[in-house]
C-alpha cells in the first residue's frame, strides 16, 4: 500500500495577477518538497459536471464558464482572479479530490494528498471567492457518500482561514461533519462557535499569536473526540499550512513540526475508525519555504501511513 501525490500540469496554468499571494510558485514548492518521497503519482483528472453539481446549482457552473477569459485576467471579486488556463485547473482541483476517494475507497492507495490550485474551501454554493471557486472537499465528501455509498465522512479543515465554503455545502448535511481551527476575527468573518449547522459543524475559532500549545489543546480537546463519536467511515483533510508562524496573510504561530503532528492524530483516528482511509487536499499557505516544509511535513506521515 501507498500514498497517492494526485496533481497535474494543467495547475500550472491557473496564472495570477503579478503580487497575488495564490501564485503559480506555490506548486512547485510544495512538489519540489516531496520530490524525494516514495509517493505513487497520478495525474488529476478532469472532475465530471454530474460530480460538481453535487455541490453546486448549474448555473454556478455556467457563471464560471461564462467568466473565463480569452486572455489576459478577469477578476470575480478583489482577490479572486481567472486566467486563460483557471477553468482547467479548477476542474483538475476538484478532479484530484474526487479521484483520491476513488482511490482509497478501493483500497488501490492507503491514502491519498492532492497537490492541486486552485484551492477550493472558501467556494460556496453559488459564489466564487477567496481564490477559490468550487468546493473541492465538499465534492469530495458528497461523492463518497452518493457513490460509494458511505454513511458518515468527516472534514477537518486546519487552514488560517475559517473554510466558509466548505460549510456553506454541507451544513445542512448530517451525514457530513466539518470541525474548522481557524483564526478570528480574519477573512472571511465567518466560523464563530454557535454556526452548528444541523449538529454537524464545530467551529474552534483561534485569537491571532495562537502557538502550538493552545492548538495542540483544541485538538486534542475539542476536535479530535468530536472526529471519533462521528465514528467517519471516510476522513477529508482541507490542508492549508498558512497557521504557520512565516505565513504572511494571517498571526497566528504554529511551527512545521504541528503539521506532522495533527496529521498523526488524523491519521491514528482514521486506522482506529475508517481502515486509515484519508483524502487530503491543499488549500492555504502562502510563505513558500513554510509551505513546503509544513507540505512534506504533513506528506511525510501520509506516507509513513501509508506504507
Amino acid at each position: 500500500m501507498v500514498t497517492a501525490l494526485i496533481t497535474h500540469d494543467d495547475c500550472y496554468d491557473h496564472v495570477t495577477p503579478p503580487g497575488h499571494p495564490e501564485q503559480v510558485a506555490r506548486l512547485d514548492a510544495v512538489l519540489n518538497a516531496l520530490s524525494d518521497l516514495d509517493l505513487h503519482r497520478v495525474k488529476a483528472p478532469i472532475v465530471a459536471e454530474d460530480d460538481l453539481l453535487r455541490a453546486h446549482p448549474k448555473s454556478h457552473l455556467a457563471a464560471i464558464r461564462d467568466a473565463a477569459p480569452e486572455s489576459g485576467w478577469r477578476s470575480l471579486d478583489a482577490d479572486t482572479h481567472m486566467s486563460v488556463g483557471t477553468l482547467q485547473a479548477a476542474y483538475r482541483a476538484a478532479g484530484a479530490a474526487v479521484r483520491g476517494v476513488d482511490m482509497v475507497m478501493s483500497g488501490d492507495v492507503s491514502n491519498a494528498f492532492g497537490a492541486t490550485r486552485p484551492p477550493g474551501h472558501h467556494a460556496e454554493r453559488e459564489t466564487a471567492m477567496g481564490f477559490c471557486f468550487f468546493g473541492n472537499i465538499a465534492i469530495a465528501a458528497k461523492y463518497a457518500l452518493d457513490h460509494h455509498g458511505l454513511d458518515r465522512v468527516a472534514i477537518v479543515d486546519f487552514d488560517v482561514h475559517h473554510g466558509n465554503g466548505t460549510q456553506d455545502l454541507v451544513e445542512d448535511d448530517p451525514r457530513i461533519l466539518f470541525c474548522s481551527t481557524h483564526q478570528s476575527p480574519l477573512y472571511p468573518g465567518t466560523g464563530a462557535a454557535h454556526e452548528t449547522g444541523v449538529g454537524n459543524v464545530l467551529n474552534v475559532p483561534l485569537p491571532e499569536g495562537t502557538g502550538s500549545a493552545a492548538f495542540r489543546d483544541v485538538m486534542d480537546r475539542l476536535v479530535l473526540p468530536r472526529v471519533a463519536a462521528f465514528s467517519p467511515q471516510l476522513l477529508l483533510i482541507s490542508a492549508g499550512f498558512d497557521a504557520h508562524e512565516d505565513d504572511p496573510l494571517a498571526g497566528m504561530r504554529l511551527q512545521t513540526e504541528d503539521f506532522g503532528w495533527v496529521t498523526q492524530r488524523l491519521c491514528d483516528l482514521a486506522d482506529e475508525h475508517c481502515e486509515g482511509r484519508v483524502v487530503s487536499m491543499l488549500e492555504g499557505g502562502y510563505d513558500l519555504n513554510a509551505l513546503g516544509d509544513a507540505a512534506r511535513a504533513h506528506v511525510s506521515v501520509l506516507e509513513e501511513r501509508g506504507r
